[in-house]
């Protein structure tokens, strides 16, 4: 058990550590569109999930240590619905809300179809 867990640890630093970036790029490069990072992130992890999951289940020999490594760690510290929830508000109260409804629609959808997309690559 204690490899899982420090799998796990390792996958959300490493998880962490790339939203951070992103973030950081995306505000430095594109100020004005904050939430973009955090969409990027969210579609990512989304296409990601969907591929790790679809191959973990046609390769169930991969380790439990690899797998929640990717799965809870990494994806869980990449991905971000409680920014994508904070971004969502913020550009609400800044009176903004045609971007917020079409950030909203376009996160859920976007990474509804990305996990599935994901899930796809692995039946090619």
């Amino acid at each position: 058990m204690i490899g899982v867990i420090v799998s796990v640890a390792i996958g959300g630093m490493a998880g962490t550590l790339l939203r951070f970036a992103t973030g950081n790029w995306i505000s430095a490069n594109w100020p004005q569109h904050f939430y973009g990072a955090t969409l990027a992130v969210n579609v990512l992890g989304c296409l990601l999930i969907g591929y790790l999951y679809g191959l973990f289940l046609i390769r169930p020999e991969i380790p439990l240590e690899l797998r929640a490594g990717l799965i809870v760690g990494f994806l869980g510290g990449l991905t971000t619905f409680s920014s994508f929830s904070l971004d969502t508000l913020r550009l609400l109260e800044s009176g903004q809300a045609p971007i917020a409804l079409g950030y909203g629609l376009l996160s859920v959808v976007g990474g509804l179809l990305a996990t599935w997309a994901g899930l796809v690559l692995t039946r090619l």
